[in-house]
């Protein structure tokens, strides 16, 4: 019966027994054996995705590029998808926005101990030799002064080992020039591009170089680059297919070792991870779910004639189970590609060009909650931005989004960039950290369900001269 089952059914039982595996762990005191016989396996299936993503993106982008036979075309799929790209992401901030203004987490907790927060900040502030951005200085009242000595005497934030190491990373890029962007995407050495996943973008742009110029060769030749290509291309895919017949059982062990971590001996360590800061989980989670049930199906409903929405999930349904197990766009990729080509039919030479740049640079799940984190994180230490600073919050949230590393853990970083930008402490990550994993989850399947919904978008609407017949309907 177990083998009957779609997919995606398999990787959803296989990630609630993983996670009822580790609970159950915690409590019989089995923990070791969990995180020495059980744990490795996720940490294999991880790292065999990741072997597969980055010369699967070199190969399918060349792959695509090559398959266009026309510069002209590339031109405006690569316009079209930018374009469309850049308009999810802005959505996704402004919804971000809009809900974390509206229900304000962060004036929910108490007022004593906002006005701490307040305190903290300011004595932050001192340090740096700054003023706050709404001209207030409660710490000049003498009715605190007892509690700002109370207050500097803590252990601060960026004490922490964790908050250290990420903070230097954001304060980097922070002191980097405009144009640092372009400037990082244009790789020195392709081999060490190749070796390391945060460096995307480098090979997507290699890709795009490498097949561009093959247009431009002669045909003879061009047919042997392609043909060779093309084979290469199709054996990653069957890789894929070969990782993901072992997909569920990966799964298990990829949840088990995770929450076993966070359980250790002690199993109620799980459930305070999802008490802490209710309000402000809801917030995002609320944002990630009309991004994906309302604005992506109003995209697909406008522009896709003859997919619903609902069979455009259960196309792509693998690659949003796999991406919420790994958060990771990047790992997810060659599913997504997979998914997108045989289960929705779409044009392997857009898919092999939109998805990869869209790993890269689409990022609406992680800038909507860098909104919504910065706003809150805000309310919570008094402090109110203004509609000037939070247009800064979307402009920078949507820049910080392109070239961000599609693997875990990288929208925090972001996240201290966007702070920054806005006269607020980017140590205050630290608050938020302890249920950033469960949301990074969640927002990478909105980052993957926005690439797919872009891909189906660019294959409805762009009509190339046809090397072969595409067909329209979808298999089961």
């Amino acid at each position: 019966m177990f083998k009957r089952l779609p997919l995606h059914w398999k990787i959803i039982i296989g990630l609630v027994l993983g996670i009822v595996w580790a609970v159950l762990s915690s409590f019989w005191g089995w923990t070791q054996f969990t995180e020495h016989w059980i744990a490795p396996w996720g940490r294999i299936f991880i790292n065999l995705l990741k072997l597969i993503a980055v010369p699967l993106v070199l190969f399918s982008i060349m792959g695509g590029i090559v398959s266009l036979g026309n510069p002209k075309d590339l031109g405006r799929l690569g316009g079209k998808t930018l374009l469309l790209y850049l308009i999810t992401t802005s959505i996704a901030v402004t919804v971000g926005l809009l809900l974390v203004n509206f229900v304000a987490p962060g004036k929910t907790l108490d007022s004593n101990v906002r006005l701490e927060n307040r305190l903290g900040y300011e004595l932050w502030l001192l340090n740096q030799g700054q003023t706050p951005n709404d001209g207030r200085w409660l710490s000049s009242d003498s009715t605190y002064s007892d509690l700002l000595k109370t207050i500097a005497s803590r252990q601060g934030l960026e004490e922490s080992e964790e908050v250290r190491t990420r903070l230097a990373t954001a304060q980097k890029a922070e002191t980097e020039g405009p144009l640092v962007f372009l400037e990082n995407m244009v790789p020195g050495n392709l081999f060490v591009s190749l070796s390391d996943n945060r460096n995307m973008l480098q090979v997507i742009f290699f890709g795009i170089f490498f097949g561009i110029a093959i247009l431009f060769i002669d045909n003879k030749k061009r047919g042997v680059l392609t043909g060779a290509i093309d084979a290469i291309s199709e054996v990653f895919l069957k890789m894929v297919d070969l990782i993901m017949k072992a997909a569920p059982y990966f799964v298990f062990a990829l949840m088990a070792g995770m929450v076993n971590q966070m359980a250790g001996d002690n199993p109620s360590h799980v459930f305070e991870l999802f008490k802490g800061l209710t309000w402000y989980v809801l917030v995002v989670i609320a944002g990630l779910l009309i991004m994906a049930f309302v604005i992506y199906p109003a995209f697909m409903g406008l522009f896709v004639k003859g997919l619903s929405f609902k069979d455009f999930l259960k196309g792509i349904s693998p690659a949003q189970m796999l991406a919420f197990t790994t958060s990771s766009s990047a790992a997810t990729l060659p599913v997504t590609i997979e998914c997108l080509e045989e289960n929705l039919k779409v044009d392997k030479r857009i898919s092999s060009f939109v998805l990869p740049i869209g790993a890269t640079v689409n990022m609406d799940g992680t800038s909507l909650y860098q909104a919504v984190a910065v706003v809150f994180l805000a309310q919570m230490h008094m402090v109110d931005l203004s509609f000037g600073q939070q247009l800064t919050v979307v402009i920078t949230a949507v820049l910080a989004s392109i070239g961000a590393a599609a693997i875990p853990g990288a929208g925090v970083i972001m996240l201290m960039v966007v702070l920054s930008s806005v006269g607020l402490n980017p140590a205050w990550i630290g608050i938020i950290l302890p249920v950033d994993r469960i949301l990074d989850m969640l927002r990478t399947v909105v980052n993957v369900t926005g690439d797919a919904t872009v891909c189906s978008l660019v294959d409805k609407t762009t009509n190339f001269d046809q090397h072969f017949i595409k067909p329209d309907s979808i298999c089961s």
